[in-house]
């Protein structure tokens, strides 16, 4: 018998709004390294950056990178049937994060989280 059948499978990101773009525009070795670590959690591994951000929702992190001038984020759902959706890609300034940032993060969870239950609903025949 083969094991193929329990190795995780690899996972989709599904960017929000513009935060593909933005990512897109955060400095080369920034990008490669977001990108690395949005790679490791495709493959069901632990990014090395990370932290969970409960205040915007439950399942809900952020990869973290810097340069010297300035702190750049990656906020995310972690993975739901096989698909990570990136909420949010920003740069800041200082430790906290603005209060824009914070609200848009939450407002595309909300929309995730209604496009989820909308499906389910489908699936179920509802």
């Amino acid at each position: 018998m083969s094991d193929e059948g329990q190795k995780p499978k690899y996972a989709a990101v599904v960017w929000e709004g513009d935060s593909r773009e933005i990512l897109h525009a955060f400095p080369e070795d920034v990008r490669q390294n977001l990108g690395f670590q949005l790679w490791q959690l495709q493959q069901g591994e632990r990014p090395s950056d990370y932290r969970p951000l409960s205040s915007i929702g439950t399942g809900v992190f952020e990869l973290r990178d810097q340069d010297e001038r300035a702190w750049y984020r990656v906020v995310y759902l972690s993975r739901i049937k096989d698909v990570i959706h990136v909420l949010h890609s920003f740069e800041k300034k200082s430790r906290e994060m603005p209060r824009k940032d914070f609200e848009k993060a939450r407002q595309r969870l909300k929309a995730v989280k209604a496009r989820l239950a909308e499906e389910k609903k489908h699936e179920e025949g509802g």
